[in-house]
């Protein structure tokens, strides 16, 4: 395909379904960091006055879940609004959890080697793009969220809510332009319109999108609505797992079924997730493709994935099925050794509620490096000869 057109689309820190999964990751991370082998699977279901976490926590740590929500809300600014408040200025907050499934717990605990947690497919992708190694519509949609947050923190009328969308046409499999803008942003009701335009304009968009992507063409759409004075939760209920193409990869491949935030890395949706973007980074590295999407596959108490495959687009220098079996002569994917090799019992999930779980420049994350490509490149040696 190599013209096509490419739409992507982010959301802020106080977008309803973000401000979910920000939740259920800082009570991840409050479990982790006081009991490194906590079992946890939260979800988080916000609406007006009434926040809902529940879910399976089999843990050794004492976490007061209310006091995370609540420092939440003041940090990401919901109380600037009272974002989260019913019409009569209530919050309630409920918390409905108990421990996790012995039928899912004696599965898991096996005794050479931990078991998935959870069956499943997950995709992880990576291409030489950028040098996040993600699609660049990706990378700016982000970037837009990123700055309407930053900008949020200096400016008294720009609420915690709000999104961004960026077209980007690709001709003979390059970026061509930046066809389309769309920068939605909550308010005060007190903010003029064209103030609103011209700040995101300017503040926003202008320094995140590079100019010799921009024509006459572009088109740039500033809260196209018109008017966004409620937000968060009050406007729109949120919850876990909702932004998934937010949270990988936009529209650009397949995705697994499974969310991430709010779960341990005994389930498989989040560790194999991350090892498969390890994989794809690896495979990317070694100069075996411009393009590429590792698929895995686990069925719940088994150790190794019962499926391995790779997609390289056409771009590959060597088969896809033999670059599909040197990974598996190169990784070590058994679901204990991907927590190990990866240090995912380490409390760092909080971050990751917002702006991506992959090419993230300002966080150290273990399955972003490109340790194996030498083993790849082995394997592959070893496989042609």
């Amino acid at each position: 395909m190599p013209n096509r057109i490419v739409t992507v689309e982010s959301v802020r820190r106080g977008h309803p379904d973000k401000f979910c999964d920000h939740i259920a990751d800082r009570i991840l991370d409050a479990h982790l960091d006081a009991d490194p082998n906590a079992r946890v699977a939260v979800e988080v279901f916000a609406t007006a006055g009434k926040i809902l976490v529940a879910g399976e926590v089999t843990s050794t740590a004492e976490v007061n879940y209310r006091k995370i929500v609540r420092e939440l809300i003041d940090e990401i600014g919901y109380d600037k609004a009272d974002t989260c408040l019913d019409a009569q200025g209530r919050l309630e907050i409920d918390v409905l959890v108990h421990k996790q499934s012995p039928d899912i717990a004696q599965a898991v605990d096996g005794e050479d080697q931990l078991g998935a947690g959870d069956p499943g497919i997950m995709v992880g992708y990576a291409t030489d793009e950028t040098p996040e190694g993600l699609p660049l519509p990706v990378v700016l949609a982000h970037t837009l969220c990123r700055r309407l947050d930053e900008v949020a923190k200096t400016v008294s009328w720009l609420g915690a809510d709000g999104k961004a969308q960026v077209t980007i046409s690709y001709k003979d499999d390059a970026a061509k332009e930046v066809t389309a803008i769309i920068g939605s942003a909550q308010h005060t009701e007190e903010a003029e319109p064209v103030r609103v335009r011209r700040h995101i304009l300017t503040d926003v968009i202008e320094p995140a999108i590079p100019a010799h992507l921009i024509t006459g063409n572009t088109l740039v759409l500033i809260n196209p609505s018109g008017k966004f004075v409620l937000g968060g939760p009050v406007a729109d209920t949120g919850l876990t797992g909702r932004k998934l193409a937010v949270d990988q990869y936009g529209p650009v491949v397949r995705m697994g079924g499974g969310a991430l935030s709010g779960k341990d890395a005994s389930k498989m949706d989040r560790s194999g997730a991350y090892a498969a973007r390890w994989i794809a980074k690896c495979v990317v590295a070694a100069g075996f493709a411009s393009r590429c999407a590792g698929q895995l596959a686990y069925a719940i108490g088994r150790a190794a994935p019962v499926g391995v495959s790779v997609d390289t687009f056409q771009t590959g220098m060597i088969a896809d099925s033999t670059l599909a079996l040197a990974i598996q002569r190169a990784f070590d994917l058994r679901s204990g050794s991907i927590i190990d090799q990866l240090q995912l019992r380490t409390p760092m999930y909080g971050p990751l509620a917002a702006y991506g779980h992959f090419g993230r420049p300002d966080l150290s994350l273990p399955w972003e490096c490109t340790d194996r490509k030498t083993a790849l490149l082995r394997a592959v040696d070893q496989i042609v000869k």
